[in-house]
């Protein structure tokens, strides 16, 4: 069957209104297409189709006593779900297993946005679950790789000498580390900006070790002095950041290296003010603990997870869309799309006790995902994540500059590195230089187009 989702929709017309559906959000009012929309100026909204099923029945239950976005609560409820279901579930990419480890960083315009206050009410609802997971494996203080290798170790041998008579008669093998039986980590980073800034410090490994995790690789320092390794981890992160310090910190190096798009990024604002919050009564959370007990149990069964027909149809139409390279930062960071909304919807899947994908467990992973790289649009702006295009676009914002006064902005240093963004600039299409004439030397001005 052809890949063209138009042809997809005329050959399955049963289900042509899904692909329809879906071929109608990738163009914009202006007529240009998803991937091109302008940068988002205001906090995007998200579609109510991401509050589907059990997990969003638990963030709607939440709002009206909670200060803390809805949107949030609906992440860390999936998120949670994720990591404490354990390394079963998985999708195929080729011969490549995904499970249902997410990373997802929920930035506020400052710290009043409650990002905390979004965990309070899943984290409870995990622990009357699962109390061990709970109390031991939700984690923070993600400063270094090694310690987070350290959290998930697995047991380690060495071969000791034994003697007799005073002589060494052999050499036995001696358990000298009993490692971590349960592989499942969830590092909640109420300081994510800590984490950004170790990991521009020389010999840190922190940023390779994440990445690794997310993938779910072996995980292990490439040091003499660090025996511990890490195999079939099952890692999920959750951080807090304000959207100051995510630009501050954030470099171009972790924007470029596959750090930045193994995570989910989302905005968060206070959703109301709440001057004595008691929390969810319990007699209200109790059916939702008992479902989600029922889900986990269920997912905990699970291995290999396929899409059904009807859901392989809107994949197709999705995939081109999720695939298509964008520019920018927001474009690096979100350049995994593919793989975040299939471990997205699987997930909504297993919290619906099916091992197959369905076409409402697709959308609403859509959706969240439409929402996330919204989110980064807002966060990030217009950003190409290059400091020097940046600080160039920031110029010419404030109106046409020469190339002298482009110059002045770095002190006339850097002529290669201000030539190379000057060339980035102009083939991009983000401003064009002009020769005017003075009566003198002519002179070069470059104006945003």
């Amino acid at each position: 069957m052809s890949l063209n989702p138009e042809t997809i929709a005329r050959d399955n017309p049963d289900i042509e209104h899904l692909v329809s559906e879906h071929l109608s959000d990738r163009v914009n009012g202006d007529g240009t297409r998803r991937s091109e929309a302008p940068t988002q100026t205001e906090k995007p909204k998200i579609d109510n189709v991401a509050f589907y099923g059990l997990a969003g029945e638990i963030a709607q239950t939440i709002e009206p006593y909670s200060e803390s976005d809805p949107s949030a609560s609906l992440v860390n409820t999936l998120v949670a779900f994720g990591n404490v279901i354990g390394s079963g579930p998985y999708f195929l990419v080729d011969k490549t297993q995904h499970h249902m480890n997410l990373f997802v960083v929920e930035v506020g315009k400052s710290s009043k946005a409650r990002k905390g206050l979004a965990w309070s009410t899943p984290r409870y609802l995990f622990k009357e679950i699962d109390r061990e997971w709970g109390e031991k494996r939700i984690q923070g203080g993600l400063s270094s790789g090694e310690g987070l290798v350290y959290a998930v170790r697995d047991p380690r041998s060495e071969q000791k000498p034994y003697r007799e008579k005073g002589r060494i008669a052999g050499y036995e093998t001696v358990v000298v580390d009993e490692g971590v039986e349960d592989k499942r980590l969830l590092c909640v980073e109420e300081e994510f900006a800590q984490v950004l800034k170790v990991a521009t410090r020389d010999g840190n490994i922190v940023s390779m070790i994440i990445r690794s995790a997310w993938d779910g690789a072996r995980l292990a320092p490439m040091t003499k002095n660090s025996p511990i390794q890490a195999t079939n981890a099952h890692i999920s992160i959750i951080g807090h950041i304000t959207r100051d310090e995510l630009l501050r910190h954030l470099t171009d190096t972790e924007q470029a290296n596959g750090f930045a798009n193994r995570f989910i990024w989302f905005f968060l604002e206070r959703s109301k003010f709440i001057d004595d919050p008691t929390g969810v009564p319990n007699e209200i959370l109790e059916p939702l603990i008992e479902r989600l007990r029922e889900a986990v149990v269920f997912a905990r069964k699970v291995n290999l997870m396929r899409r059904d027909d009807d859901a392989a149809v809107v994949w197709r139409a999705a995939y081109r869309e999720l695939s298509e390279e964008r520019t920018g930062l927001v474009g690096s960071i979100t350049a995994r799309g593919e793989a975040q909304v299939m471990r997205l919807a699987c997930i909504y899947a297993l919290l619906d006790q099916s091992a197959v994908i369905r076409v409402e467990h697709l959308e609403a992973a859509l959706a969240l995902w439409e929402y996330s790289e919204k989110c980064a649009g807002f966060i990030f702006g217009d950003s190409q994540g290059d400091p020097t295009v940046d600080r160039i676009r920031a110029g010419l914002k404030q109106g046409p500059m020469t190339e002298t006064e482009i110059r002045d902005l770095f002190s006339r240093h850097n002529t290669g590195e201000v030539d190379r963004a000057l060339a980035f600039i102009l083939n991009k299409g983000i401003a064009k230089p002009k020769i005017e004439e003075t009566g003198g030397r002519p002179r070069t001005v470059w104006r945003t187009l």
